[in-house]
């Protein structure tokens, strides 16, 4: 995968709408954390996941950026590229793309590994780091995006 994970297309709900026609800033977030569930699936991180080890993931950070609005219907795909990772924890990029192709938001995170038993930040299984680790190997010599690291402030002149 020389490019970032692509998920399948995610359709605009009527009932994420909010008062200005539009998609509701929280939904952005669903959509790209849907996405990435995709990429979850893959890995076998999810209930199944969680009931076997007591260990999930958790968002310890994430900023977005909105581009373009998406209205009702739109249908959208969300991207998932490494950027970086250890044995805890994941840094990554996301677009939340619509399927004519304009970006609609972009998205910078971190995701941590969870013992849910604490809660506390535990090391991946060495298969999970293995999948993490490999997909990273694909993702290290793509673009890094513009927006990644930026910090947020008020522009003065």
């Amino acid at each position: 995968m020389s490019k970032p994970f692509i998920s399948s297309i995610m359709p605009v709900r009527p009932e994420w709408i909010d008062y200005n026609g539009h998609l509701n800033m929280a939904y952005y977030h669903v959509l790209l954390d849907n996405g990435v569930d995709e990429l979850w699936r893959d890995f076998g991180f999810g209930p199944d996941y969680i009931k076997a080890s007591g260990c999930t993931t958790y968002s310890a950070e994430f900023h977005i950026y909105y581009r373009r609005e998406v209205h009702e219907g739109d249908r959208l795909r969300a991207s998932f590229q490494i950027i970086d990772h250890n044995d805890k924890s994941i840094h990554f990029a996301q677009q939340l793309t619509h399927e004519d192709g304009w970006v609609s938001a972009e998205g910078e995170g971190i995701v941590l590994h969870i013992d849910q038993s604490g809660p506390r930040v535990a090391p991946f299984p060495s298969d999970k780091l293995a999948q993490i680790a490999a997909l990273y190997e694909q993702h290290k010599s793509l673009p890094r995006p513009e927006f990644v690291g930026k910090t947020m402030g008020i522009k003065r002149k």
